[in-house]
């Protein structure tokens, strides 16, 4: 009788696995089919009212020194950074490179306007891709609509991370930490 017992127990162990592994072929298989109906761009973009006008805000962002003073990312990890072109606005360049966590890359000021700032972003570690930030600053009846964007490609890989990682809740959060610093130091 424990022998056909165990034998029992053995098929049913054997068709548990068989199903599980079925079961992971086809989760796999879904998340590789969704992935391939995603665009082939991203956007991600948080906004928030600053009680004060543009030409109040833009120095911190246009001014990569200054993002030490609100932004998360600059928060994340040890890093050694670097400066060069402008000291602000079109022209300057800022490169960082840190630990896994904060990964490796640089920053250059394409465009400032009175109301948009943008940036070209480019990530090195820990994988390579190229992003555009863009900060809007919208004045509207004394306060100013200050929203944060970023947007670029994404591969095949990107997307399948995607599907399964909310990019928005990933880096959301820490867009809309550094709009409410950037509030802070532009309301004071």
């Amino acid at each position: 009788m424990d022998a056909a017992n165990n034998g029992s127990k053995i098929g049913l162990i054997k068709l548990i696995c068989l199903a599980i592994a079925g079961l992971m072929v086809v989760t796999i298989g879904l998340v590789l089919v969704v992935a391939a109906t995603k665009p082939d761009t991203f956007r991600l973009a948080r906004s928030i009212t600053v009680n004060a006008p543009p030409e109040k805000i833009a120095p911190f962002i246009e001014d990569f020194r200054q993002w030490a003073l609100w932004s998360p990312f600059e928060k994340m990890g040890p890093m050694e950074r670097s400066f060069s072109g402008a000291d602000r606005g079109v022209g300057a360049h800022y490169a960082w490179v840190g630990d896994a966590k904060v990964g490796a890359g640089s920053m250059d000021i394409v465009a400032v306007t009175p109301t948009r700032i943008a940036i070209d972003l480019k990530f090195t570690k820990p994988f390579e891709t190229n992003n555009l930030a863009e900060f809007t600053l919208d004045p509207n009846g004394g306060v100013t609509v200050l929203t944060w964007a970023m947007s670029g490609p994404l591969t095949y890989l990107f997307k399948v991370v995607h599907t399964v990682f909310s990019m928005d809740n990933m880096v959301g959060p820490d867009f809309e930490a550094g709009l409410a610093s950037l509030k802070t130091l532009a309301e004071q």
